[in-house]
């Protein structure tokens, strides 16, 4: 075993603190509006709030309907006053399930995407 003044455990520690913070380097959502599985009112907008800062040339959030047609005509953006924050503006919408497909790069450059759908009633 390493005693505690091994150059070994002393470089094991660096890594561990290392990759740590690589895990959260990645830019995930923390809310989305409306969220996943949701049903509401016909909304006017999608938002996404990430844990890290976007690099708003390669992030983009796509609202489909049910038989994959987007929605969205607008071009979605991240929020210049908060960087964490990108939100697609939708028109109006018919009643039936929606798939939000997102696209994230952090400010870092790491990439992350996902998707979930929300029901207008």
């Amino acid at each position: 075993m390493f005693s505690s003044s091994s150059p070994m455990r002393g470089a094991l520690a660096l890594a561990l603190i290392g990759s740590a913070q690589l895990a959260f380097a990645h830019a995930l959502p923390k809310l989305q509006q409306p969220g996943p599985g949701a049903t509401v009112s016909a909304p006017h907008q999608v938002a996404i709030d990430f844990g890290e800062a976007l690099e708003p040339a390669f992030s983009k959030l796509i609202v489909t309907n049910a038989q994959g047609t987007q929605v969205n005509t607008a071009q979605s953006s991240v929020d210049a006053g908060n960087k964490k924050h990108m939100s697609v503006a939708l028109p109006d919408m018919a009643p039936g399930v929606y798939t939000v497909q997102w696209s994230a790069v952090a400010a870092d450059g790491h990439r992350t995407q996902g998707h979930y759908n929300f029901t207008v009633k």
